[in-house]
């Protein structure tokens, strides 16, 4: 179990980014005990956000009332915020599929690597149409409190997103030949 623990951490230590914080970083490895049987339904039910809300469109999985997300850096967001920001990603990609690579439980905390891939062929989350097709992951941790999300902890690459869809500003030609003056 403890290698799990150190699966896990490590997994932690790769998607925080600067001035993220996690609830219980102080005793990360000292879990709460969940039984097998609630380990195996946490771990469902986080597959089943990208397997049938993401992909499918079905936002069925339980949250907690003071659900609290996290998106990077510092930044917060409610279940409803992220349900939201969920239809606004089926919005600008109809044909979204969200596949999960990797899922790792230890106590209450169930993380899920994952990689998306669609058609830009519409608008949403403030992404125009593009009609470009694109590949992008990220990881994403959970922890759970009697079956239902409670908090949410989410690193993509947004980047590498934006330079695939062609919405970054071109890089200025004058910057590299000012710097060299």
């Amino acid at each position: 179990m403890k290698i799990i623990t150190l699966m896990l951490v490590a997994i932690l230590a790769g998607c925080a980014l600067p001035g993220t914080q996690f609830a219980h970083a102080s005793n990360l490895l000292d879990r709460p005990a969940v039984s097998e049987r609630q380990l195996a339904k946490n771990k469902a039910a986080a597959i089943k956000v990208y397997e049938e809300g993401l992909s499918q469109g079905k936002f069925e999985v339980a949250y907690t009332k003071d659900f609290l997300g996290r998106g990077g850096g510092t930044a917060t967001f409610t279940h409803a915020d992220g349900i939201k920001e969920a239809k606004g990603w089926r919005q600008a990609f109809p044909d979204l599929k969200v596949n999960v690579d990797l899922v790792v439980a230890e106590g209450d905390l169930v993380s899920v690597r994952w990689t998306a891939r669609g058609t830009n062929s519409g608008t949403g989350n403030g992404i125009p149409a593009t009609g470009k097709y694109v590949q992008t992951s990220g990881t994403t941790v959970f922890r759970f409190v009697d079956g239902a999300i409670a908090e949410e902890w989410t690193a993509g690459d947004a980047l590498g997103l934006m330079k695939q869809l062609g919405l970054l500003p071109a890089p200025n030609a004058s910057s590299g030949s000012n710097a060299a003056k």
